[in-house]
């Protein structure tokens, strides 16, 4: 009877061994694997995810290796992802083991180069066995299906290039000015001082600004002051009194018969800023000593009874300085007019030479129209070939036209002319984007900080490369398409929502995103009115749509 039993139990763990190490592998289950993100989404250029297998205990055979391949079958072609082994617990080897009587889990990583096609596409994996010497193949295992591929929706077409802005100012301001000085504790004006160099020419200037069709002379104001020598309360009234004959002056004769805006004047008691400047940039005796005294004594009284204890600085003080601070200073400021909107256009159309680089450029900027833009900034690189902004500019229209070779060959001009300007250098960093070739935009964009358009050009490089998380915060506030994706992707759907709101120009992308924002937020009709206004703008949105897993719980086969 112990003869049978010792028998039965070594035949049992015969058996037990053999079906460990002796008999074929069994065929893999689909749910024996997991995927994530299932379905598989596309993030860059790239659909990653990691495939992650559960096997069950008395599942796997100790001799036996496996290797697992990943293949994305689309379109009637398959690409296949890195190979991934793993072993049994008999095998001598470095892969991951999976024990006989316990099972085990594994982790498969997974990456595909995008293609369009692959929107449709199931990821299967092929099992490639050999055990004891022999190879043989298992039969393969569908695990996920479709990719959603909404971060393809990137356009660096739609960033804004950077514009080198014209100069032009309509209004220029020119200032004119002339003193008067006054002997010490006097107020009246002397002769000399109405025929001085700076009066006559200050004259002449207003005159000349007064019969001039495109000056108006908008204001002359007086400034008059006392040198801080003396008493405050003598000082106040006495640059008071240099300020009213100042006045008189200008009144009834500086500007007699003149036509200006207004008249302003203040007066200063004692001019302690002026002293203090003039102190520091002399060679005085002294000078450390008595600026210190400005800094310890706030009040002017202290501040003059303490620069008298200087005896022999405030006699120099009194021959060199003082006299510099009595007088009044009379300002002209004058307006020069430009020429207007209408009369810039009329001589671009009539005699496009006629205008200036800054006046061409700004010509440019009065229409919406992007081909006269282009006709206009060709003309102003024509006229300006010594200019840089001229070519920058015009490979900037080129681009937003879709022009990209123009584009490159105007942005290469610009860069020429002007190796070291800003726009010009984004300007190509945005063709290398367009090209994917992202180490060289990365290269160009960081050479230029401080362009305007830079955040949204960089934004746009971080959505291509996959690192969505650094594009919102690149986008800022941005209010583009571009943006928009980025904050889809994040999953941050109120700013989303907020920012395709906020586009000024809507197209059928903003409505095409509106429309994945609202089948992301369960929003039924929000996705069919979005998707007709995208397809309504761009035809080819409803074949996408279809096509689309974000849609896959919504019939949009009958968009239009």
């Amino acid at each position: 009877m112990k003869k049978n039993f010792k028998l039965g139990a070594i035949g049992a763990l015969s058996l037990m061994m053999l079906a460990g190490c002796g008999k074929k592998l069994g065929e893999f289950k689909a749910d024996y694997f997991s995927v994530n993100p299932n379905p598989l989404e596309l993030v860059g250029d790239n659909v990653p995810a990691t495939v992650t297998a559960n096997i069950p205990a008395k599942f796997f055979v100790k001799n036996a290796q496996v290797t697992v391949t990943p293949y994305l079958v689309f379109d009637g072609q398959e690409v296949a992802s890195q190979p991934y082994s793993f072993q049994g617990q008999d095998v001598r080897g470095n892969n991951p083991v999976v024990y006989f009587d316990r099972g085990g889990t594994l982790t498969i990583p997974v990456d595909y180069q995008w293609q369009p096609q692959m929107v449709k596409s199931n990821l299967e994996l092929a099992f490639k066995v050999n055990q004891g010497g022999k190879t043989y193949e298992l039969p393969r295992v569908q695990v996920a299906t479709g990719v959603v591929a909404t971060a393809d929706m990137v356009s660096v077409g739609n960033v804004t290039p950077a514009l080198a802005a014209d100069k032009f100012q309509r209004i220029i301001k020119e200032k004119y000015a002339a003193d008067i000085m006054f002997l010490i504790n006097r107020y009246n004006i002397r002769k000399n001082q109405l025929t001085s160099e700076q009066m006559v020419d200050l004259q002449q200037n207003i005159t000349a600004a007064n019969a001039a069709p495109n000056k108006e002379i908008s204001e002359i104001n007086i400034k008059s002051y006392a040198s801080p020598d003396g008493g405050l309360a003598f000082n106040t009234q006495l640059a008071e009194n240099r300020e009213k004959v100042t006045i008189d002056y200008v009144n009834k004769n500086l500007a007699k018969n003149i036509s200006f805006g207004e008249l302003t004047a203040q007066f200063t008691p004692e001019d302690w800023e002026g002293f203090k400047k003039l102190v520091e940039a002399s060679n005085i005796q002294d000078k450390a000593l008595i600026l210190s005294v400005l800094t310890m004594y706030n009040d002017p009284e202290e501040r003059e009874r303490e620069l008298r204890y200087l005896a022999s600085a405030f006699d120099e003080l009194a021959d060199v300085i003082l006299p510099e601070l009595r007088y009044s200073r009379i300002t002209a400021t004058v307006d020069v007019i430009g020429k207007s909107d209408e009369e810039i256009m009329a001589a671009f159309k009539s005699n496009p030479s006629s205008l200036t680089v800054d006046e061409i450029l700004y010509c440019a900027t009065l229409t919406d129209d992007n081909g006269e833009k282009i006709a206009i900034y060709q003309q102003a690189a024509t006229l300006y070939p010594n200019d840089y902004r001229t070519f920058n500019d015009l490979g900037m229209v080129q681009f937003i036209a879709g022009d990209y070779a123009g584009a490159k060959s105007s942005f290469e001009k610009a860069a020429r002319v002007n190796p070291s300007a800003p726009e010009a250098q984004m300007n190509l960093g945005l063709l290398s984007l367009q090209n994917k070739d992202y180490s060289a935009a990365n290269q160009k964009f960081g050479a230029v900080a401080g362009v305007e358009e830079l955040d949204e050009a960089l934004g746009t490089a971080y959505l291509m490369q996959g690192d969505n998380a650094a594009a919102a915060r690149a986008f800022g506030n941005a209010r583009t398409n571009n943006a928009a994706l980025a904050q889809i992707l994040t999953k941050d759907y109120a700013k989303a929502k907020s920012t395709l709101g906020a586009i000024a120009n809507p197209d059928a992308t903003t409505y095409y995103l509106c429309a994945v924002l609202a089948a992301r937020e369960n929003n039924a009709s929000g996705v069919q009115s979005n998707l007709s206004k995208a397809v309504k703008l761009d035809p080819s949105m409803a074949q996408r749509a279809q096509n689309d897993l974000e849609f896959s719980k919504y019939n949009v086969s009958n968009i239009k």
